[in-house]
């Protein structure tokens, strides 16, 4: 069993985005996907285009917004972020996750690879998400072969 959480800051946009991607490619019953922010609120729904990029692909979003907790921490076999700030920040507040919190670029590609910050769309047109929904899928894809 693998528990997969992903993290953005205010867990509206990004991290509910690769919550979706994941549960939506992944072909095993074993991995356990959820996403939280380091600066959410929580209760609030994923944003009205983060809804519209997923549904665009065929994904339903039924998202409440969740803080970072330390029962998501202990939840999580792995802990992927969207830049190296928001990896920092568990760090920083949860030096435990240190061993499992890594940013989802960095996590799924090689050494030689430029390892890059997914960017936020928050605020930005429709457009800017699916930019930042393409950009994820192509890392969602990776890790979906590397939980394999």
């Amino acid at each position: 069993m693998t528990n997969v959480l992903f993290i953005c800051t205010g867990n509206t946009c990004r991290s509910p985005m690769a919550e979706g991607l994941l549960n939506h490619l992944k072909d095993s019953d074993s991995i356990f996907v959820k996403s939280a922010g380091v600066f959410a609120i929580d209760g609030s729904d994923a944003s009205r285009h983060s809804i519209e990029a997923l549904r665009e692909r065929g994904i339903t979003c039924q998202h409440k917004s969740s803080s970072l907790s330390s029962d998501l921490v202990e939840w999580a076999t792995v802990i992927l972020t969207m830049t190296n700030s928001h990896k920092q920040s568990v760090i920083d507040h949860y030096p435990e996750a240190g061993r499992k919190t890594f940013t989802l670029s960095e996590y799924v590609s090689d050494p030689s690879e430029e390892k890059r910050d997914i960017t936020d769309p928050y605020g930005g047109p429709l457009t800017l998400y699916r930019q930042t929904l393409a950009d994820l899928e192509v890392l969602i894809v990776k890790l979906k072969d590397k939980l394999k």
